[in-house]
């Protein structure tokens, strides 16, 4: 049952943190075929969480591929289950949930030939092919660990990978397509291989291209699975079985191996996928994202198989063959609800309003976006030039870490505003806290911290749970800190800033450098912006923006736009204007290497951290050298 009404929504809200136990129960029952059905619900808390993790339905068993495939068979088997578009307009596929299921089978009766079994650890290193969710599938089905590396990390970062969860084995391709370029990706995972060694290489020819080859390593993809069955019996794993690693960067030392287990995270990805966006029969499904992040994983995989979806996996980019892309895809699926990311959007408003208009986009009825706050330019664009003023915007906060969606509106149901992610869905209590940690009450804004445990959650590190609780809960012992700065309104609406280390402080003003983004960014001919703050001599910190945009561009329209959208005290202190920024391959700024280089002013930053992540290593090289002629 989804929310229709506000009353619902507050019902479900009030119940979720009252008796948190009976809630869930109930959703997991709901929306989960259990072997065995769970008596219980949480056990533990975040203030024994050094001691141990919780957990979420422990006594309850299940399996992830069954979620997805199995249940829907009698009632959804010749619907399609995943809708492929690859790299050209033209290359689509459609597969059935009882193909999708046979294929699955399949992948999963060849990898057990091959000596994968329950508890394994497997990386997959692909691109966006419906083979990528065929994998995730098949080592659920077998109640092994998927752990997927987005196709475009570095070697280094797959090796690191590999040795951090002692995978054996790696899924990959020959190479993978974007844009018309070729992604070389088994030269990456042999490579990586030089580094670290894994049993065995399976590779799916993808673009026929010639790839080196290591007798009794490496194998085809299709000649594995020739030798599976139609049906192979899941692994029936309890419900704190873990099911994926995702790694995520932080600003030194390796990347953290964010660990979620089975029943939980299922429970709370159908339901939240289902609540967002307003979830209806028949609906067309469309998430732009990667399956190499968590986006990919809780909202093109798992959330929408579970709840008996169409979901559509795209292949190539937003900007190929031109910006009409996304819409193009609309007007022929006839895609009903949208999920993307603000960072695209700014770049398809830039483009022009043309791109969209000449694409019928009346079958759309929730626009999402992911990934970052969304300025409030770029809002409106998405709701009035791409939604025509009758699409409800979803624009969701949350983290690979809660699994799922945490903070925003409910399609159709929840008042919205631009730039805010308004409320936290059912299950999510905020608290927002000052610098000293006391709690601000009502409105105001300081650090978000998130009181009460949730089914989706990560449940530790791989093999670093001290890591885990240093990470999350140090900052206040029993309570989860996100990291991120946040507003609350007097309508209880909530804000994102950004990052904390992202609010700078400028002659006793408090500002987060997403408010500048949103002014810098509402400036005709700007494609993006990124703020960071700096030392200043007389302000404590200043404004340094960086900023990719034509030449016609001057400063005295940036700081105009920062004085209208924040106020007088806000203007830029230094702009550099740059060739791109430099993003994780998910599309996410990242702000700690502008920071380094902003604050080393003309000198040589140093050591800027990890930079596996990064989508083009090649755009920091390009800043550092332009940041002396930044003014």
């Amino acid at each position: 049952m989804t929310i229709t009404t506000l009353a619902e929504y507050q019902r479900d809200w009030d119940a979720a943190k009252r008796d948190p136990d009976a809630f869930w129960l109930g959703v997991a029952k709901d929306r989960i075929t259990w072997a065995n059905p769970p008596g219980k619900g949480l056990e533990g808390s975040f203030a024994t969480i050094a001691d141990a993790p919780l957990t979420w339905f422990a006594d309850g068993s299940l399996n992830a591929s069954v979620q997805c495939l199995d249940r829907h068979l009698d009632t959804r088997g010749d619907q399609t289950a995943i809708l492929w578009e690859g790299d050209e307009p033209s290359d689509i596929r459609r597969i059935t949930y009882r193909e999708l299921h046979r294929e699955v089978c399949r992948a999963a009766s060849a990898l057990a030939g091959l000596g994968v079994k329950q508890g394994d650890r497997v990386i997959l290193y692909m691109g966006m092919v419906p083979e990528a969710a065929i994998a995730m599938l098949a080592l659920a089905r077998l109640g092994a660990v998927h752990s997927v590396v987005f196709g475009g990390f570095s070697a280094s970062a797959i090796a690191g990978r590999v040795r951090d969860c002692g995978a054996k084995l790696i899924i990959t391709q020959d190479a993978g397509l974007r844009g018309g370029k070729k992604i070389p990706l088994k030269a990456t995972v042999d490579e990586a291989c030089r580094e670290t060694a894994v049993d065995k290489i399976v590779v799916l020819r993808r673009t026929g291209d010639p790839v080196g080859w290591q007798e009794g390593r490496d194998l085809w993809w299709h000649d594995v699975v020739a030798t599976g069955h139609d049906t192979h019996p899941p692994a029936i794993v309890p419900a704190e079985h873990p099911l994926f690693i995702l790694y995520t960067s932080g600003s030194t030392g390796q990347p953290k191996g964010v660990l979620h287990t089975t029943g939980g995270y299922m429970a709370y990805a159908a339901y939240t996928h289902a609540t967002s966006f307003g979830l209806r029969e028949g609906d067309i499904y469309a998430c732009v994202a990667d399956v190499g992040w968590i986006t990919g994983h809780s909202y093109i995989v798992y959330g929408p198989l579970a709840n008996g979806t169409t979901t559509v996996m795209f292949e190539s980019v937003p900007t190929y063959p031109d910006a009409g892309r996304y819409w193009d895809m609309v007007e022929r699926h006839r895609i009903t609800i949208f999920y993307g990311a603000p960072t695209a959007l700014r770049v398809l408003a830039n483009a022009g309003d043309a791109f969209v208009k000449k694409y019928d986009r009346s079958s759309l009825r929730v626009l999402g976006t992911v990934g970052e706050p969304i300025n409030p330019t770029t809002w409106n664009w998405y709701h009035d030039v791409v939604g025509d003023k009758h699409c409800a915007v979803v624009d969701t906060w949350w983290q690979t870490e809660t699994g799922g969606h945490a903070i925003n509106p409910i399609a159709g149901v929840t008042p919205t505003k631009p730039g805010s992610a308004t409320k936290p869905l059912p299950g999510i209590v905020p608290a927002l806290r000052d610098s000293d940690n006391k709690v601000i009450e009502g409105p105001g804004e300081g650090r978000l911290f998130l009181e009460q445990p949730w089914p989706g959650q990560a449940r530790t590190v791989w093999n670093d749970h001290e890591r885990f609780v240093k990470t999350y809960f140090a900052e206040v012992p029993g309570v989860y800190f996100t990291g991120d700065g946040c507003r609350r309104d007097e309508d209880g609406d909530y804000w994102i800033t950004g990052r904390v280390d992202d609010v700078v402080n400028v002659s006793g003003h408090r500002m987060g450098t997403a408010e500048f983004e949103s002014a810098i960014t509402s400036v005709v001919g700007v494609t993006e912006a990124a703020v960071v703050g700096y030392p200043h001599d007389t302000k404590g910190q200043g404004i340094y923006a960086f900023v990719v945009a034509a030449p016609s561009v001057d400063r005295a329209a940036l700081d105009a736009a920062c004085r209208k959208m924040i106020g007088a005290h806000a203007r830029i202190d230094k702009l550099q204007l740059v060739p791109g920024l430099p993003k994780t391959r998910s599309g996410k700024v990242m702000r700690r290497i502008l920071r380094k280089i902003a604050e080393a002013g003309d000198k040589d930053p140093g050591d800027l951290g990890d930079l596996t992540t990064l989508a083009d290593p090649g755009v920091v090289e390009q800043i550092k050298q332009g940041a002396a002629k930044a003014s």
